[in-house]
């Protein structure tokens, strides 16, 4: 799926206005379709998705098409997104990523769904997290868009807590990685783009706090429900305001 996310990204290196933050690549996340959404491509209303409940990618214009995944190679994803572009009468459909993911891709990468329960499981992680964040943001007053970065292929928010102390939060659910090998809910202050150390923080009523590879606090998501994860969210952001 991360794979597959990145053929939305690419679409917004290539049909949407750059922003300095990277922000025309991110993702946004419809969890009543169960579908990943790039940024609109044109103002004609393009929309491209990666379908979550029949691994899909949909490209929608006038009406809907779509490409089931599993059996396709990388090549003849690229084939049909380029004429689904060309169709709509876009410009040249180029999959050129400038970062580095921690897997490569071939032209004769094979897609393949191999348990459906998987991917069930997958789509209700990014429901559960785009509620807990969007919960956790109304309860606390904050705004920001709850999207998914495509490099790290996580689904976050950031905000500033306030212009006097210039502290500014970050939060989501984070794939496995080297901190943590399972699915984990995160959350973290920076002064610019330093974070804020830990260790003499209070323990959580759920989680725990890291101050080593990763300053903040970490919350496996596989054992909690929306609210916990959200209770979660505010505990540790009342710990960085104190």
């Amino acid at each position: 799926m991360h794979l597959a996310a990145q053929y939305l990204a690419a679409a917004g290196v290539s049909y949407v206005a750059k922003k300095e933050d990277d922000s025309h690549t991110n993702l946004g996340f419809s969890e009543k379709e169960g579908r990943m959404y790039a940024r609109q491509l044109t103002h004609k209303g393009v929309m491209f998705s990666l379908d979550y409940t029949n691994f899909s990618l949909v490209w929608k214009n006038d009406v809907e098409n779509h490409l089931e995944l599993d059996g396709k190679t990388h090549t003849e994803v690229l084939q049909w997104i380029t004429k689904m572009a060309l169709a709509s009468k876009m410009g040249l459909y180029k999959y050129n990523l400038h970062y580095d993911l921690p897997y490569a891709i071939t032209n004769d990468f094979i897609f393949e769904l191999k348990d459906k329960r998987r991917l069930k499981a997958l789509l209700q992680l990014r429901t559960e997290a785009q509620n807990a964040i969007s919960t956790f943001l109304t309860k606390e007053h904050f705004e920001s868009e709850i999207r998914t970065w495509p490099h790290h292929f996580d689904t976050g928010a950031f905000f500033v807590l306030d212009e006097t102390s210039n502290l500014a939060i970050g939060l989501g659910l984070s794939i496995p990685d080297t901190v943590v090998d399972d699915y984990y809910y995160y959350i973290s202050a920076y002064h610019g783009h330093d974070g804020i150390a830990t260790n003499n923080f209070k323990p959580l009523t759920k989680g725990k706090w890291m101050n080593d590879k990763f300053k903040g606090a970490i919350l496996p998501a596989s054992t909690v429900t929306e609210k916990e994860a959200s209770d979660f969210f505010s505990e540790a952001l009342d710990a960085f305001k104190n």
